[in-house]
């Protein structure tokens, strides 16, 4: 099973060279295509499938603004968002009060990242994580040097041109194993060296290797107004893009995967049943804490368990209030833009539904229809069947439905796989 991470969001810095007369909001806090910087690199960070916990270091003056930026982000992701912590007077001390916040969270990993950098890519932050399950003890997103580079002489102004060969511009994310990267901060502020700029600068004080992984010039810092405008138009078209890019056909993804998923829910008093997003007059429904669509959340643990990225109960826990009742469309749908974001589709889909009651027969194709429409499937990729347990264990005696599914999915074919 793939080690999981925290992301720990860097957002407690002033951005002076970037304040106006008509905004005096922090950087990462000035509007982007219309939402806080901050909610784009939030919302960046949170659809990774092995991120299962943020932490955002804020300034204590932004509470309000950090709640607008919070509210702005996708309801899924702020499932993973923990409490906002307080930093500190440099970049180094809110790292380590984030780091602390973080220290009881059960995850392997941590990503630490610029909150003005809103256009951290799967790719860069899949590349950060790769190297760390080889073995790294630290990871950092850089991208090479590309521009010819002058030295000035202070004295006399003389130029020197330096040789750019092997270097290259850090990026964030910067990524460790947890507690080797808390126990460097834990070191460095106990030997008071409190003047290092990032975590890779901390960590090799601290006798720690790191190994650069390739970021993305589109991943890049926002600290000027230039860069502010800068970000626009490129969030203007990533978006433009989004919107008109087909998916890619099948047959460009090589990497098949089939994930399996089971549910199973009683009966309650009611007058329907809702299967596939489909409501089927009956003398029952089911009980749960959504609609308790059997089949829907049979086909969503599938869909998750193809790209290894938990259940459903990890993204929509029954205990929380908000998923009371819900609509388990949206469970599938937030399943299949978790697809999405790592470059695949669904393929195929074969569900099978065990009851003796109600009769699916009769509403199989609308059950196969409804299906088809949530995941935007052809409906010859959906299969939709239905048996009895001959009258056997709780479906047999009539006390609720299961429902089985097989999800096919197909993703790009990495290089090294």
């Amino acid at each position: 099973m793939a080690k999981s991470a925290a992301a720990l969001i860097v957002a407690a810095g002033r951005g002076t060279r970037l304040a106006d007369a008509t905004d005096d909001r922090p950087k990462q806090y000035k509007l982007l295509a219309n939402s806080p910087v901050l909610s784009h690199t939030l919302n960046a960070l949170g659809n990774h499938p092995r991120i299962t916990h943020i932490v955002t270091v804020i300034h204590p003056d932004d509470t309000d603004l950090y709640s607008e930026a919070f509210a702005e982000i996708e309801q899924p992701i702020q499932k993973k968002v923990g409490a906002a912590v307080f930093g500190g007077a440099t970049r180094q001390t809110s790292v380590f009060e984030g780091l602390k916040a973080l220290e009881s969270v059960p995850c392997d990993y941590v990503l630490i990242h610029d909150a003005a950098r809103p256009f951290v890519d799967t790719g860069t932050i899949d590349r950060v994580l790769e190297r760390l399950d080889q073995g790294a003890e630290g990871a950092l997103a850089a991208v090479p040097v590309a521009d010819t580079l002058k030295k000035a002489d202070q004295s006399s102004g003389n130029l020197e041109t330096i040789d750019r060969t092997g270097l290259w511009a850090a990026q964030t994310p910067q990524g460790f194993p947890l507690q080797s990267i808390l126990a460097a901060h834990m070191r460095a502020n106990e030997a008071e060296q409190t003047a290092f700029t990032d975590d890779t600068g901390l960590a090799e004080w601290n006798g720690m290797t790191i190994s650069l992984s390739d970021g993305d010039p589109a991943n890049f810092k926002i600290t000027t107004g230039a860069d502010l405008k800068r970000a626009e138009k490129q969030a203007t078209y990533f978006k433009m893009k989004a919107e008109t890019a087909a998916p890619r056909p099948l047959s460009e993804l090589a990497d098949v995967r089939v994930g399996i998923g089971y549910d199973v829910h009683a009966f309650e008093d009611g007058e329907a049943v809702i299967l596939g997003g489909f409501s089927i007059p009956h003398s029952k429904r089911l009980k749960g804490h959504s609609d308790a669509d059997v089949a829907l959340h049979a086909v969503t643990d599938a869909t998750l368990g193809a790209i290894g990225d938990g259940d459903i109960g990890q993204h929509f826990p029954p205990s929380d209030p908000e998923w009371k009742g819900a609509s388990s469309d949206q469970f599938q749908q937030h399943a299949i833009k978790r697809l999405a974001a790592l470059g695949g589709r669904i393929a195929h889909i074969d569900l099978t539904i065990v009851c003796e009651e109600p009769k699916i027969g009769p509403h199989r194709e609308e059950v196969r229809a409804s299906v088809a429409r949530i995941c935007e499937l052809p409906l010859s990729r959906v299969s939709v069947k239905a048996t009895t347990s001959e009258k056997l264990g709780f479906t047999g005696r009539k006390e609720g439905i299961a429902a089985l599914a097989s999800v096919t999915v197909r993703l790009p074919l990495k290089d090294d796989e």
